[in-house]
């Protein structure tokens, strides 16, 4: 692996603290604490479990390396038929600094007609990577929400692959806000028809970062959707984001309606974002198909209007992009986890770049 294949030309090697070619320091750790309603089971299975590979199957040299390097993976089980009204939340913390790396593998299952909304939050300090398997059964579904808030200097390398059976429904919002380099690859697929994905993503890139989005949206089966939307905002010198989305569309997905969409705010000279939205069609008999991306700077008119009511320069960026995030968290669904990240946003946006 050379960085100039099309999957790695924007991913910086040099930061993968050797995650890409297995010359990674061993040593770092990972704790796990869950907070579920009554009914959730969660805790520790072997990597021998029959579960375990069901879903994913590694694809690169980074998920294949934490396959073969995790000593055992972590279950998350929500019953068929249980509608909880609280969320479940499943917190993992880096221990062991940057140069520490650690690895795991991660399990939930979502058994048919259940509905569920499951909090993924990363904390802490470590070279991590990851495998998480999501399946989703018929008729069920679940509100996803992984947040990606490590301290400044972690490395972490994810994929999540997430199997939607008929009639299933996932809503999936990737929120990326702490880290030195996060490249994050989701992909979905729909085992049945009737599958509904909806892919939210939001991110906030600082000096000196760089954060990386790569979806998947496969459809294979016929009468399935997805929907699409990530933004993202960047300040300060050398912060860097990537997105790139891929829709396929097999030749067997007749009726299949999805639409990508990209969006990013550059806050401050010094700082970029690529976008690349892709669609592979094989098929005529669709329902819709279409992207979207933009980047661009502050609109000079908002400011200028917002100014000329007597709010100050500051104050008035800071409602510019509350505005540019806002529409995108309400769809979260669940105010008590999206109004606390537009508050980590507003954070980082009142300190500045660095």
């Amino acid at each position: 692996m050379t960085g100039r294949e099309e999957e790695w030309r924007f991913t910086p090697l040099r930061r993968l603290a050797g995650l890409h070619d297995a010359t990674f320091t061993p040593g770092g750790r990972i704790t796990r604490t869950l907070h579920a309603p009554e009914g959730v089971t969660g805790g520790v299975v072997s990597m021998d479990d029959p579960r375990v590979g069901a879903v994913l199957t590694p694809f690169d040299r980074i998920s294949a390396q934490a396959r073969s390097a995790a000593t055992e993976a972590y279950a998350v089980v929500i019953p068929a038929a249980a509608v909880l009204t609280e969320p479940i939340r499943l917190t993992v913390t880096g221990e062991g600094g940057r140069d520490a790396a650690a690895f795991g593998h991660t399990l939930i299952e979502v058994g048919a007609h259940a509905e569920a909304t499951l909090i993924l939050d990363h904390r802490g300090t470590v070279t991590y990577a990851d495998n998480v398997e999501v399946n989703i059964g018929d008729n069920a579904s679940l509100r996803l929400v992984t947040i990606q808030d490590w301290d400044g200097d972690t490395v972490h390398a994810a994929h999540q692959r997430i199997r939607l059976g008929r009639d299933a429904r996932l809503r999936h919002a990737a929120v990326t806000l702490g880290g030195s380099l996060v490249r994050l690859f989701t992909t979905v697929e729909y085992a049945e028809r009737g599958g509904d994905a909806e892919l939210l993503g939001v991110y906030f890139a600082d000096a000196g970062q760089h954060l990386e989005h790569r979806l998947v949206a496969d459809h294979t089966v016929p009468d399935c959707r997805s929907r699409v939307e990530y933004r993202g905002a960047l300040q300060g010198a050398d912060a860097h984001a990537v997105w790139v989305g891929d829709v396929i569309i097999r030749a067997a997905a007749t009726g299949t309606d999805t639409y990508e969409l990209n969006r990013n705010l550059i806050l401050t000279d010094g700082a970029r974002a690529d976008s690349i939205p892709n669609l592979e069609i094989e098929t005529g008999e669709v329902v819709g198909a279409g992207h979207a991306s933009a980047t661009g700077r502050f609109d000079d008119e908002q400011l200028f209007y917002l100014q000329s009511r007597g709010i100050p320069a500051e104050e008035a960026r800071r409602l510019v992009v509350r505005a540019f995030f806002a529409t995108l968290l309400q769809k979260i669904g669940d105010a008590t986890i999206s109004d606390p990240l537009m508050a980590a946003i507003e954070t980082r946006l009142a300190k500045g770049p660095a």
